[in-house]
C-alpha cells in the first residue's frame, strides 16, 4: 500500500505545528530522544503570544529554547519526569518542576489521569508500511500519544530503528501532522571512567552473578563498572531485562556473555525501554532483532521482572540511613534526578527466584563548600530528603567497604550491618548516633 499521498497531506512546518498550541495547553514532548528540537524551537518563538503553556518532558540532553527564552516562567511551565544535569540547573532557578513517579507507573498516569492537548515527539523516517519508529525511547510514549488530542511527529533522520518488543511504532493513520527538517545527530554520553570505589563495589558484586542471570543495570558509574567486570569474567549466557540500554550491555555482547538464551521468556531477546550511550551503541540498536524495545509498564513491572529467575538489579544511590532508608534523588529539597525505576527493579529482583537487588554507593563524598570528607551513611536522612526506597524494600547495600543484606533485619541489626560498611573514620560517631536513637544493642561490640 502506498502511503505517500497521506504523508504529503500531513506535512507542515514546525512553525505551523507550533501555531496549534494555545495558552493554557498541556504540551508533551516525551523524554530523551523523543524531544523534538524543531517544534520546540518554533514554540519558543511564540513566547509573547502564549501564557501558562504547561510542558512535560524528561532527561534533557540539550537545553530547551523555550526555557532559555522565558526566564520568568510566565509563558512556559516546564515539568520533568526525571532530571538530567541540564534540568537540575533549571530546577535550581525555579524553571523545572519534578513529577514524582515510579517509572513503571508512567503509562498508566497518562492513560488514566493526565490531560495531553498536544503531543509532539521525534521519530524515525516512515517505512514502506506506514510506520514511524519511536527509536531510542519507548518508555510511555505510545500511552502519551494515545491520550493526546493532537499527535505530531517530527522526523529525525539520525535516529536508529529499534525492533520490538511492543509499542515501538506508530502508524501514519494515528498521526495528525508531520514535521520535516534537518537535525544534528542525537547526542551521545561520554564514557564514564569508574572510580576506585566503583571498581571495589563491582568486585564485591561480580562473584555473585551466576550463569544465566538476568541483568538490570541502572544509570551511573557503578552499574557500568560491574557490567565491564562481568565481561571479563567466566560467567556465561546472561540475559538482559532493563529500563536503560547502556554500553555495558554492548560490552557483554561483544564478549560473548549476553545471549539471553537462559531467560524464562523473551528468550534470545534483550529487553529494554530507553537507550543512552555511545554512537556504537545506537548503531547496535538499529534494526537489531536481538534487542526488543518495550514500554516501561512491561520492562519495569515488578510482576514481570519477577517471572525471570536469578534477576540481578544494580542501582546507585546518594545516601542510606541507619534504618535502611535509601535516598537516590534529592539532597534536602534540591531535586537531583528522580525515582525512575530503582524501586521497581529492587522489588522485582526480590520477588525473583534467586534474585538479588543491589543498592550501591561510595561511603563518603567531599563537601564542595568546605572540602571536608562526609559520610553517605547517616544516622537519619536529612529533613526533606526523599525516601526513594523505603526501609521495607532495602535488601543488599554495598559500599567499597563491604556488602550487607538487610532483609528481615530488626532496627539494631540494620544499624550494625550498615555501620559495618561505612567509612572507618565515621563508624564510632555513627554508633553513638545509633545509641541515642535506641537502635544499638547494649551487648553489641564496638
Amino acid at each position: 500500500m502506498d502511503y505517500s499521498q497521506e504523508y504529503k497531506k500531513k506535512v507542515l512546518t514546525a512553525s505551523d505545528a507550533a501555531a496549534l498550541v494555545k495558552s493554557g495547553d498541556w504540551v508533551d514532548l516525551g523524554m530523551i530522544s523523543n524531544i523534538p528540537p524543531l517544534f520546540e524551537q518554533a514554540l519558543a518563538k511564540r513566547k509573547e503570544e502564549l501564557f501558562d503553556v504547561k510542558v512535560r518532558g524528561g532527561m534533557l540532553l540539550q537545553p530547551l529554547k523555550m526555557i532559555e527564552a522565558d526566564p520568568s516562567g510566565e509563558h512556559f511551565v516546564y515539568n520533568s519526569w526525571h532530571l538530567s544535569g541540564i534540568e537540575r540547573k533549571y530546577a535550581d532557578q525555579g524553571l523545572c518542576h519534578y513529577i514524582p513517579m515510579n517509572y513503571s507507573s508512567q503509562p498508566k498516569f497518562y492513560r488514566d489521569f493526565l490531560t495531553v492537548n498536544i503531543a509532539c515527539v521525534c521519530v524515525t523516517p516512515m517505512d514502506k508500511n506506514g510506520y514511524f519508529n519511536l527509536s531510542l525511547t519507548n518508555s510511555s510514549t505510545r500511552a502519551m500519544l494515545e491520550k493526546a488530542d493532537i499527535v505530531i511527529v517530527e522526523v529525525h533522520e539520525y535516529l536508529p530503528w529499534a525492533c520490538g518488543g511492543q509499542s515501538e511504532c506508530i502508524h501514519i493513520s494515528q498521526v495528525d501532522h508531520i514535521i520535516e527538517g534537518e537535525h544534528q545527530p542525537f547526542p551521545t554520553l561520554p564514557e564514564s571512567q569508574p572510580t576506585a570505589e566503583d571498581e571495589a563495589i563491582a568486585a564485591l558484586i561480580s562473584p555473585r552473578i551466576k550463569d544465566g542471570s538476568v541483568l538490570q543495570l541502572g544509570i551511573g558509574g557503578t552499574p557500568n563498572a560491574v557490567g565491564k567486570l562481568i565481561a571479563k569474567s567466566d560467567v556465561k549466557d546472561l540475559g538482559m531485562h532493563t529500563e536503560m540500554l547502556c554500553d555495558a550491555y554492548l560490552e557483554l555482547f561483544k564478549a560473548g556473555k549476553l545471549t539471553n538464551r537462559s531467560k524464562k521468556f523473551d528468550r534470545y531477546k534483550g529487553v529494554w525501554s530507553f537507550c543512552l550511550g555511545s554512537q556504537e551503541l545506537y548503531d547496535w540498536v538499529d534494526h537489531n532483532p536481538g534487542l526488543a524495545s518495550c514500554p516501561v509498564d512491561y520492562t519495569n513491572a515488578p510482576k514481570i521482572v519477577a517471572q525471570h529467575d536469578n534477576v540481578v538489579a544494580i542501582n546507585n544511590c546518594l545516601e542510606v540511613d541507619l534504618y535502611g532508608q535509601i535516598c537516590a534523588e534529592t539532597v534536602g529539597t534540591r531535586q537531583i534526578s528522580g525515582t525512575g525505576g530503582q524501586l521497581d527493579f529492587l522489588y522485582g529482583a526480590f520477588l525473583s527466584n534467586g534474585g538479588q537487588g543491589f543498592i550501591c554507593l561510595s561511603s563518603t563524598y567531599k563537601d564542595k563548600k568546605t572540602g571536608q570528607l562526609r559520610s553517605r551513611i547517616v544516622p537519619t536522612l536529612q529533613q526533606a530528603d526523599v525516601v526513594t526506597d523505603p526501609r521495607s524494600h532495602s535488601f543488599y547495600v554495598v559500599t567499597e567497604w563491604g556488602m550487607v543484606n538487610l532483609a528481615g533485619c530488626s532496627a539494631w541489626e540494620r544499624a550494625e550491618k550498615i555501620i559495618s560498611i561505612a567509612h572507618p573514620q565515621f563508624r564510632d560517631e555513627l554508633i553513638k548516633d545509633a545509641e541515642k536513637q535506641g537502635i544499638w544493642r547494649k551487648s553489641a561490640r564496638r
